[in-house]
């Protein structure tokens, strides 16, 4: 058997298997908030400079430097200087294929089979995935049901075997956003016990927090900070696949190693259209951050005619909802009722959790982002729906 046979089912595929056979009426249709991924294609100029690259230039169907081509690393660079008030170069910047690949990236230039990490739970499953995969062992750091981690936790996990320590910020599956001051609790915990920390800023143009963390202005961060990034979610380049590192230049040069080994270089495609995003749509992006903001601020105000029914909103930010269903069934027998009584496809607490009866055995993940207020407004509707079928005891009188 094959090191794959460890690792479980692609969890999004998973779940969309529950559709086989299914079907919807025109009056209720699927609501679908299983995939926390921008479903419109990126704005039409971005198209249309995109699809002018490919006729044009003949560089677009050639290999690229490994570590990406040097206008958009310094591009980044360069927004990253402004962005966090600390000098970067091109050095510390590595154009990946998606953030996913970042990841597997920092993890294959750190660790060695048999090594550990620490990941925050409930966890990016694919995070997860990709450990188990490298035969390096995924240490949990359990969240109460604030969802935001404790260092003093994290620090009771530390071995001699522990090469990181990774955050999602904000937090996919929970939504939630760590504060500065925690950011900079866990940089010293690294820094204290020479381990680096990875934080995973998939949705960081997604923050409702105007101010983003100092981190970087830590003596501390040139030694243990590495920082992931997708251009996907802010360009809705998520089948271009364009992901970046943040890093010393050190780890950059042992970055390049893995990249050179798995992909050769980025799809020149996407750099070309994350390049021209950097310079043409800092304006877009933050009005699609304020259409996002208001929609949680609706999520959030709607969610409330489902607590006297005994659902429990646990974390919610960026695209994300963590919430806590009333029913007597596994994480997992929930997600598969509400899609069959209620045409609703969220993920279940398990895909999150490493072990279902001590965390996610009544959660589940909804990815609110995709969907416009009306249908919020039904979501809660069709919930309630499924919570007096199934849960009749939690109506109020």
């Amino acid at each position: 058997m094959g090191r794959t046979s460890n690792i479980i089912a692609p969890p999004i595929k998973a779940a969309r298997k529950w559709l086989d056979g299914m079907e919807f009426p025109a009056d209720r249709p699927l609501i679908d908030v299983s995939q926390a991924a921008p479903t419109a294609p990126p704005p039409i100029e971005m198209r249309q400079a995109m699809a002018d690259h490919v006729l044009s230039e003949g560089d677009a169907h050639l290999y690229g430097p490994i570590l990406g081509n040097m206008d958009l690393r310094a591009s980044l660079a360069d927004k990253w200087s402004r962005t966090y008030a600390t000098e970067f170069s091109y050095e510390n910047i590595s154009i990946t294929s998606g953030c996913n690949q970042a990841f597997c990236a920092a993890i294959a230039s750190l660790c060695q089979a048999g090594d550990d990490v620490i990941l925050t739970a409930p966890w990016y499953f694919n995070h997860d995935m990709w450990l188990t995969l490298s035969h390096v062992n995924t240490r949990a750091l359990y969240c109460d049901e604030t969802l935001i981690p404790d260092p003093q936790d994290a620090e009771k996990l530390i071995t001699d075997k522990t090469r990181a320590i990774c955050l999602v910020t904000p937090n996919n599956p929970a939504g939630v956003e760590y504060s500065d001051d925690l950011l900079h609790d866990f940089l010293f915990l690294a820094q204290k016990y020479n381990v680096k920390l990875i934080i995973d800023e998939t949705y960081l143009d997604f923050r409702t927090i105007d101010d983003v963390h100092t981190l970087w202005s830590h003596p501390a961060a040139q030694d243990h900070l590495i920082v992931l990034y997708s251009f996907s979610k802010a360009y809705r380049l998520t089948g271009h696949r364009v992901g970046a590192v943040i890093a010393s230049p050190h780890q950059i040069t042992e970055i390049e190693k893995f990249l050179d080994t798995v992909t050769i270089c980025p799809a020149q495609t996407g750099q070309f259209a994350a390049q021209w995003g950097l310079e043409n749509l800092d304006d877009w992006v933050e009005q699609e951050r304020q259409q996002t903001i208001q929609k949680l601020t609706q999520f959030r105000k709607a969610f409330e005619r489902l607590l006297p029914y005994g659902w429990k909103l646990l974390g919610s930010g960026a695209y994300f909802a963590y919430v806590a269903h009333p029913f007597n069934m596994s994480s997992i027998a929930a997600a598969q009722a509400l899609l069959q009584h209620g045409h609703v496809l969220a993920l279940p607490g398990a895909f999150f959790s490493p072990n279902e009866t001590r965390l996610g055995h009544n959660h589940l993940r909804v990815a609110f982002a995709n969907i416009d207020g009306e249908t919020i407004e039904t979501f809660v509707d069709r919930l309630i729906d499924v919570s007096i079928r199934l849960a009749p005891a939690e109506k109020p009188a």
